[in-house]
C-alpha cells in the first residue's frame, strides 16, 4: 500500500506542480443509495464499477487531461479505470 500511495502522490504532484490541481480526495466505500421510493445504506455500484476518489483540475484542453489519465496509477490494477468529465455550468 505504501508503494501505491507513493505512486499516487508522485502522479498528483506532477499535476499540482503545473498549477492545474484544484482538489483531490478519496471517497469512502460506504454510502447511501437514494432512489425514488427507497433509501439503502450501501454504495451505488453500476456494472461492477465504483468511484473511489476524484481529481478536480483546470486544463487547457481535453487532450491534456487525457494524457494525464494514461499515466494514472489506478491503471496498474487490472480492473482500474479513469473517467474524464467536464464540470457543467449551472446558473439560475
Amino acid at each position: 500500500m505504501k508503494e501505491g500511495m507513493e505512486a499516487w502522490q508522485s502522479w498528483i504532484g506532477t499535476i499540482a506542480a503545473q498549477g492545474k490541481l484544484i482538489s483531490t480526495k478519496p471517497v469512502v466505500w460506504e454510502g447511501t443509495l437514494v432512489r425514488h421510493k427507497t433509501m439503502e445504506a450501501k454504495p451505488a455500484i453500476l456494472d461492477g464499477l465504483m468511484v473511489t476518489g476524484y481529481l478536480l483540475c483546470e486544463v487547457a484542453s481535453d487532450q491534456e487531461v487525457q494524457e494525464w489519465s494514461k499515466s494514472c496509477p489506478i491503471l496498474h490494477s487490472p480492473d482500474g479505470f479513469t473517467e474524464i468529465r467536464e464540470i457543467a455550468p449551472f446558473e439560475l
